[in-house]
């Protein structure tokens, strides 16, 4: 029990920031369920299935081969899994009449993003302990809400834009960009201190993640 606490409770302690960061309209409490469920689970059988596909068209990867990890990161990792997210709030989230201002694309993001999460953290944690579960609550867990507030401020825009689909895929891309960034540094640990690289990735992306979220509460439609 304690192993399935420490797993899960990095992922809502962010739900409830982003929660109470939705100053203005908060989102009706069943359609976060959904997209938090939807990630924990659709999201995750999606990029296993993906997986098992991108493995049958490429050669197995070279441990050493930087050009080798810099396609397992970005494509492989980066791609598969942010993508399998952003079929969940393009198609599910996004077309709700609840989706009524910008912020609501973080929102729905990022309830996606922990619950794919979540679901990563528990295998990670019951297979490497509790090491695994305190790393990965100052890590792994806050970038993938990182990659989902990227994706979601995006999202949030095409909602209301004329070009919906160039900025929809804006958002996927850039999630894919840190994602795949933050994995690149961690799968080259041959390549002495580059490891540090993931960490600054990291901290970029909560510095825009900060700004995307000021910006679209002070855009809100519902601003007084």
């Amino acid at each position: 029990m304690q192993l399935l606490l420490s797993a899960v409770a990095p992922a809502f302690v962010i739900i409830l920031y982003i929660y109470i960061k939705d100053k203005h309209e908060k989102e009706p409490t069943h359609l976060l369920v959904y997209n938090f469920l939807f990630g924990a689970i659709v999201s995750v059988i999606v990029t296993t299935i993906l997986y098992f596909m991108f493995a049958e068209f490429f050669p197995p990867f070279i441990e050493k081969s930087v050009f080798d990890q810099f396609i397992k990161a970005f494509l492989m990792v980066g791609l598969i899994e942010e993508f399998s997210k952003y079929i969940i709030v393009r198609y599910y989230a996004q077309p709700k009449e609840a989706f009524n201002e910008p912020f609501d694309g973080i929102v729905y993001a990022v309830m996606v993003s922990m619950g794919f999460a979540v679901t990563e953290n528990i295998f990670y944690v019951f297979q490497y302990g509790m090491p695994t579960a305190i790393t990965r609550a100052f890590t792994a867990v806050p970038a993938h809400a990182t990659f989902g507030v990227l994706m979601g401020y995006f999202m949030g825009k095409a909602k209301f834009s004329k070009n919906k689909k160039m900025m929809n895929l804006l958002g996927l891309l850039l999630a894919v960009l840190f994602h795949g960034a933050y994995d690149f540094f961690l799968f080259i640990p041959f390549v002495p201190g580059i490891w540090t690289g993931a960490f600054i990735s990291l901290a970029i992306g909560l510095f825009l993640s900060r700004k995307a979220i000021k910006i679209h509460q002070n855009n809100s439609n519902f601003k007084a």
